[in-house]
């Protein structure tokens, strides 16, 4: 078989696997139950993080640890919003144990919905755009900006927790209990909801496919492999790093925005250190390079981790770790990398079998 017919029946067989977990997601309100089916779509919310982490770090080489922030930010806005509709547009409860006498005036944006969701993909851009400025411009890279990135985390959860008469403090903000009027807890709005996550995971994915097969995704792949040969050819990689850390940022807004509506909280605690790293873990175990491979790794990690957490409360930690630590060891690119590398061996062993049998020229690597 030639390396054209190889490729091509490779993508048909991609498109393939594409369309069969697509029509699983689809189809997993007939198989799962309630809980089941919230749990899944929180981690469809992950899913959608992690490829705009996968578009940063796997496509672009920037390890970024603070995508917690840009989350957080995301969740917050939309925890305003349903904070605000739960009150009839009153005072929140924690304002009034903490004395706030009026609704201040940056919450007053967040009584429409639209508005909320707006700000929970632009702030966050915002502020990777600021923040890459300042950085990028100044060709800090490398393991000093994800140290900067660490840095925001612990900023952001500080302020967060500091200002408990507007922020809900260490306990964040929580109960919601209706969006545009319906009832967050019925059936109903809950597979909406569960929809809307899906179709917004799919969006993201086609969008950042279309980004990486571009032209513009060769330039950030030539930046990752050696950003001083591009700028020798009259790119400017800082410009394309401060859009596609932009870009991850929105995304993962957009991730934190959806969460809310399946967890029923935000708090500092889950925009932290930890869980900043274990997004970066989704997209290593996934495989980096791989957009895929991000959804993969955010939907594994997650369901094992709380089959695990289920199955053993007290041991379900370590397992995680004797599982994270067998495929960084074992799967140094991760599940979907050892796809491929089991592909590559099947086309190998079919071409010395076509070479044996005369149906092929054996081709040294000299003749290129």
């Amino acid at each position: 078989m030639g390396i054209t017919e190889k490729l091509a029946r490779d993508r048909r067989w991609q498109l393939i696997a594409y369309l069969a977990l697509a029509a699983a997601l689809f189809a997993a309100p007939l198989y799962l139950s309630d809980f089941r089916l919230s749990l899944l779509a929180k981690f469809l919310a992950f899913a959608i993080l992690a490829i705009g982490l996968d578009l940063l770090w796997g496509y672009t080489g920037i390890l970024s640890l603070g995508q917690g922030v840009f989350f957080g930010i995301g969740a917050y806005c939309m925890a305003m919003y349903l904070k605000l509709e739960a009150t009839g547009g009153k005072l929140p409860d924690f304002m009034q144990w903490s004395g706030v006498g009026s609704l201040p005036w940056w919450w007053q944006p967040f009584h429409y919905l639209w508005v909320a969701a707006l700000l929970a993909i632009l702030l966050p851009m915002l502020l990777a755009a600021l923040l890459g400025w300042f950085t990028f411009r100044n060709r800090i890279k490398g393991v000093y900006f994800t140290i900067l990135t660490q840095a925001l985390v612990i900023i952001t959860t500080t302020l967060l927790i500091g200002q408990q008469g507007f922020t809900g403090g260490t306990n964040g903000i929580t109960n919601f209990s209706t969006v545009l009027g319906r009832a967050i807890s019925q059936p109903s709005t809950r597979l909406a909801l569960y929809f809307i996550t899906l179709l917004a995971l799919i969006g993201v994915f086609l969008l950042c496919r279309w980004l990486v097969t571009s032209r513009f995704g060769q330039v950030l792949r030539a930046i990752r492999d050696g950003e001083n040969r591009v700028r020798f050819l009259g790119y400017d990689p800082a410009a394309y790093k401060i859009f596609v850390f932009s870009v991850s940022a929105g995304i993962a807004g957009i991730a934190g925005m959806l969460s809310v509506f399946h967890v029923g909280i935000i708090a500092p605690s889950m925009i932290g250190i930890v869980p900043s790293i274990e997004m970066a873990l989704w997209v290593a175990i996934g495989g980096r390079g791989t957009l895929i491979g991000a959804v993969i790794g955010a939907l594994a990690l997650n369901w094992g981790k709380s089959l695990f957490s289920e199955a053993y409360p007290d041991m379900w930690p370590y397992f995680m770790g004797l599982m994270l630590i067998l495929v960084v060891v074992l799967l140094p690119r991760g599940i979907v990398g050892l796809a491929d590398s089991v592909k590559q061996l099947t086309f190998r062993r079919s071409n010395s079998n076509e070479r044996a049998s005369g149906s092929l020229p054996v081709i040294r690597e000299s003749d290129g």
